[in-house]
């Protein structure tokens, strides 16, 4: 018998008001998705290339030979998200329309984690026939089917009529991509209890469509037909049982004399749930076989809680679909790296042999030590392999390297690929590449503050964005929010928008003309600014009437961790003011850091708030503390110094600043990877690069430090503007106290990004 474990402590959940939601969807852009070009629709002749009659030149070349649709349309990374909305979520039949923000999120998540372009499509029929015969002819636009929120037996019949019609993959989630994750996790349960797949005896509580599909994916794994009992709400499905039936059911029917769950779960050594809360109790648990292995997938709320069963015995492995519990079976494992492989190798279905490699690259992905990218993302210590961390997790960088790759060699092995990969160690490379960067910036900050809350002060109290983002600051369990303002025009602001601060703990609101620490706070900043010029009346006039000037204050003197500003304010100004209360952490030098975030690239760009025309010492400062910026945010720098000119050419004065800096950067044998001075593409492009062999630099700089402010600023708000980025900052770094100031015209969303950033304190 293994040794006991402690169960977890659950972790705090993040909550979001209906009204926070309803924001997040009407904000800006109705709804979550928009169509951008990729090609340049700038001139007549871009146009005349785009459409007629440029456009004529690939239509006949995919006349002659289809498969060059993958070449020259957006074919072969498409998918398509298709529901008629008769099972939502857990919220029932809602109807097609209702499931369309589910779809678009759906279609976000697979841009999101494995860069697939998807359209939602909502089908506005119940009728099988129907729904199958407005897919069918969907082909030549997508490369592949993605099956949605469609309620049992309907779901089995659509996916089989389609997958027989359509020479593209067709892939309901809902039944394979919880088969697929819970099968991963299965997998090492198994392994780490001792049993053998042949042997181990199931027993599957559920017989809608990922009920069904678990099994049928278990059995092609090894699973023995008579060790696997499938259960529904009126019992054992047995042979001999006409009560309730259907041909997806009787496939499993078993001979046996067990009739109740109850009876089915005696002695069995796992039990699926993916049916209702509370559906196990705990006579249940107590009478299964030693080690038992419990998935209760049941979502909102699982068929038994990780403390229910920790409560009736200590040597069970527990799995559920909750974020808040470990070895969460979350579909985003699966379906996103699925369909990625598939498309990658043109493939014209997702078979068996596709979903087992899947499921086996989880598998092995969660045995193997895990990085501190990992650990950052996962609530609590370091996850190492064993009962609580069977699965990977949804943020594992590494997943789209490791899935895809699995399943589009299966894809060749089976043959359904037509387009192979010749070069596998090349594809993962690309792979990398395609990687949303934002799973290791935000989410890296976000979970990291999660795990150890803090104060942070939100200067324009009264504005109702400001409002807005405090409260979902504290919703998303990153700390207390406190609002510097008078508190019946807060308190009314928040009513206006039908927000209800009454009663919260996680918000505070302060009164700078009424604190009770004024006359602390007015002599502190005195003892600061009395050589300046400032008398004493000035500096409690600050105090009692500038919210930067208080806020700031209350940092500096330790009644809040962080403070966050400039909603209402110009961002040099509100330096300023913060300036005059804090000071630049020792041996450190003060920057502005910009992270752009574009088409899967994160590049760091520095400095971009604070030093004009910055010396030569001053650019090697400024490359030292935004290497250092850089690895708190979870990125191992590597900087290029940049300049009108790459290494000489074409020569200028201006450059031999750049090639100093260098130079110091050398003698002062720094920890991190740089070069300079060169051009922005050669430090962005690797193969421009490597008309260089000489250079330190072997992959793109992630970080650019550039000549002046001026350049600094003017490229990176080009590069928000123009070319889709977004870009986080300027982040102060370098300050003795945690402060991030947003720019003007940030959005809530921006804030709460900020306030999290100042939480967990870039500097360090």
């Amino acid at each position: 018998m293994t040794e006991p474990t402690n169960l977890p402590k659950r972790a705090k959940r993040p909550t979001f008001t209906d009204d926070e939601a309803l924001h997040f969807h009407a904000q800006g852009r109705p709804g979550k998705l928009e169509v951008v070009a990729t090609k340049p629709m700038a001139t007549q002749r871009d146009l005349s290339l785009a459409y007629s009659p440029g456009v004529a030149v690939p239509v006949l070349a995919i006349a002659d030979d289809p498969a060059k649709a993958y070449d020259y349309t957006a074919k072969g990374n498409l998918v398509a998200v298709i529901s008629n909305g008769t099972a939502i979520l857990g919220l029932g039949n809602r109807g097609a329309l209702a499931s369309k923000p589910v779809m678009e999120g759906k279609a976000v998540l697979f841009k999101r984690f494995a860069d697939i372009d998807s359209f939602d499509l909502e089908v506005g029929t119940e009728d099988p026939e129907a729904f199958i015969n407005c897919v069918r002819y969907l082909g030549p636009t997508f490369g592949g089917i993605n099956l949605e929120d469609i309620k049992a037996p309907e779901c089995f019949i659509i996916e089989d009529r389609l997958r027989e019609l359509m020479d593209i993959p067709v892939f309901h989630d809902d039944q394979h991509g919880t088969a697929i994750i819970a099968t991963a996790g299965l997998i090492n349960a198994l392994h780490l209890t001792g049993r053998a797949i042949a042997s181990a005896k199931l027993v599957v509580n559920g017989a809608g469509a990922a009920g069904i599909a678990c099994i049928e994916l278990l059995k092609a794994l090894g699973f023995g037909h008579d060790n696997v009992i499938l259960c529904d709400t009126k019992g054992v499905v047995h042979e001999g049982r006409t009560d309730g039936m259907n041909q997806w059911k009787s496939a499993h029917a078993v001979r046996t004399e067990k009739r109740t769950l109850a009876e089915a779960m005696e002695g069995a050594d796992i039990v699926y749930g993916l049916s209702v809360k509370g559906a196990f109790s705990a006579d249940m648990i107590r009478s299964m076989a030693p080690n038992p292995i419990i998935f209760a997938m049941a979502n909102p709320d699982p068929e038994i809680t990780v403390e229910e069963v920790g409560q009736i015995r200590t040597d069970a492995i527990v799995a559920t679909g909750r974020s808040d519990y470990p070895n969460q079976v979350n579909n985003v494992l699966g379906f996103p790296y699925i369909f990625r492989g598939a498309l990658d190798v043109h493939a014209s279905s997702i078979n068996m042999e596709m979903k087992i490699a899947a499921a086996e690259a989880l598998a092995h992905l969660a045995r193997e030590d895990v990085p501190d990218e990992v650990a950052a993302a996962y609530q609590g210590e370091r996850p190492r392999f064993g009962r609580d961390y069977i699965i990977p997790v949804p943020f594992d960088p590494r997943l789209i390297h490791t899935v895809p790759p699995a399943v589009a060699k299966a894809a060749m092995e089976t043959g359904v690929a037509r387009k192979p990969i010749e070069d596998m160690a090349a594809y993962r490379d690309r792979l990398s590449a395609r990687r949303d960067p934002v799973a290791g910036i935000l989410n890296r900050v976000f979970e990291e503050v999660r795990k150890a809350p803090k104060r942070v002060v939100f200067a324009e109290g009264e504005e109702e964005l400001v409002i807005r983002a405090a409260v979902t600051f504290a919703n998303q369990g990153l700390g207390t929010a406190i609002l510097v303002g008078r508190e019946d025009r807060v308190m009314a602001n928040a009513a206006a928008m039908g927000i209800d601060l009454s009663g919260r703990d996680t918000i505070e609101i302060h009164n700078a003309a009424l604190s009770h620490r004024n006359a602390e706070y007015a002599q502190a900043l005195y003892g600061r600014m009395q050589r300046h010029g400032y008398l004493f009346r000035d500096c409690q006039r600050l105090i009692n009437q500038d919210r930067n000037h208080f806020a700031a204050t209350m940092v500096a003197l330790g009644d809040a961790d962080a403070m966050v500003t400039g909603v209402t304010r110009n961002y040099s100004i509100a330096l300023d003011d913060v300036r005059r209360v804090i000071d630049e952490k020792p041996g450190h030098r003060l920057i502005g850091l910009s992270v752009c975030l574009a088409r899967g690239r994160t590049v760091m760009v520095a400095d971009t708030a604070i030093t004009e025309m910055p010396s030569a010492e001053e650019l090697a400062e400024i490359a030292i503390e935004a290497a250092g910026a850089a690895r708190r945010l979870g990125t191992e720098p590597r900087v290029a110094l940049l300049s009108f000119s790459t290494f000489g050419h074409p020569r200028g004065e201006r450059m031999e600043k750049v090639r100093e800096a260098v130079r110091i950067l050398d003698r002062r044998q720094v920890d991190f990877v740089y070069e300079g001075e060169m051009a922005a593409d050669v430090a962005l492009d690797k193969d421009l690069m490597a008309q260089y062999p000489f250079s330190r630099l072997r992959e793109p700089a992630n970080v650019l430090v550039m000549p002046a402010f001026h350049s600094a600023a003017i490229s990176t708000k080009m590069l928000q503007e123009l070319g889709g980025a977004m870009v986080l900052g300027p982040l102060l770094v370098g300050l003795d106290r945690a402060v991030q100031i947003v720019p003007l015209g940030a959005t809530d969303a921006d804030l709460v990004n900020m306030a999290a950033l100042a939480a967990f304190d870039i500097g360090g």
